[in-house]
C-alpha cells in the first residue's frame, strides 16, 4: 500500500490543533495533532447528521440552517439534498485552509458542494454565531470535535456545556433542530440536552456502510 503523503497544514486559531491534510491515491485524511478526524472512505454518519436532523424541517420551504464544521462537504452535500430551493446554508468553518481545501483538491468528493448558490460560508466561530442567532435557524448542525469530551479546539468546549446548549436553544425557531455528532457515546451530554429544553434522539450510525465503528448522532428537537 502507498504511503499517506502530506499535502497541507494548518493551525487551528487560539492555540489550538494543527490540522493536517494527507492523500494516499484516490484517498484524503484530515488529523489533528495525529488524531485522524476524517476520511473521505468513511463519511457515513456525517451524512446521518444532516439527512435526520434536515428530515425534520422539510416542510419549511425557506429553512435556515447553520452548519458548524466544513470537514470534507458530506453534511453540508447531505443537507442540501434534503433542503428546497429557497433554503439557505450557512457554513461556519474555524480553519481558513480547510475551506480552500474543499474549494480545491477535496472539492470533488462531496460533488462541490460549496458550488451551491443556497450555501454561504463564514469563516470564523460558530459559537459566535449561535449567540447571535436569536430564533433565526430552523437547525443547528455541529460536527466541529470527535465529539463533547474530544476538542480540537479549547473554545469548543462552550459549545457542549448547559449555557452553549441553552444559547443554541435561544438560536432555535419554535421546534427547531439542534444535530451533534460525536465518534463515541456519552451519556452526560446527552442527559444536559433534555435539562437544556430539547427532545432528544440518540441515533448510531455506522461510519462506512454496514462496516466498521459506530458513531453518535444527537436530534434534539427544541419543545
Amino acid at each position: 500500500m502507498k504511503p499517506w503523503i502530506l499535502i497541507d497544514k494548518a493551525q487551528t486559531p487560539g492555540n489550538g490543533a494543527e490540522l493536517c491534510l494527507y492523500q494516499r491515491d484516490q484517498e484524503f485524511a484530515i488529523q489533528a495533532d495525529n488524531l485522524e478526524l476524517m476520511n473521505s472512505r468513511i463519511f457515513g454518519s456525517e451524512q446521518a447528521l444532516a439527512t435526520l436532523a434536515c428530515q425534520k424541517i422539510n416542510d419549511a420551504p425557506t429553512a435556515r440552517v447553520l452548519i458548524g464544521g466544513l470537514g470534507m462537504g458530506y453534511t453540508l452535500k447531505s443537507a442540501l439534498d434534503e433542503l428546497g430551493s429557497e433554503a439557505e446554508v450557512v457554513v461556519a468553518e474555524l480553519v481558513p485552509a480547510v475551506v480552500r481545501w474543499n474549494q480545491g483538491v477535496l472539492a470533488h468528493l462531496a460533488g462541490n458542494p460549496l458550488d451551491d448558490d443556497r450555501v454561504t460560508v463564514q469563516e470564523g466561530d460558530v459559537a459566535q454565531m449561535i449567540k447571535r442567532g436569536r430564533g433565526g435557524f430552523n437547525a443547528i448542525l455541529l460536527d466541529v470535535d470527535n465529539g463533547p469530551n474530544a476538542l480540537t479546539s479549547i473554545g469548543n468546549d462552550w459549545l457542549y456545556t448547559i449555557a452553549g446548549l441553552e444559547t443554541a436553544h435561544a438560536a432555535l425557531k419554535p421546534h427547531g433542530v439542534l444535530g451533534i455528532w460525536s465518534s463515541d457515546q456519552d451519556a452526560g451530554f446527552a442527559k444536559r440536552l433534555g435539562q437544556t429544553g430539547f427532545d432528544v434522539e440518540e441515533v448510531r450510525v455506522r461510519g462506512r456502510g454496514k462496516k466498521g465503528a459506530h458513531n453518535i448522532v444527537w436530534i434534539a428537537e427544541r419543545i
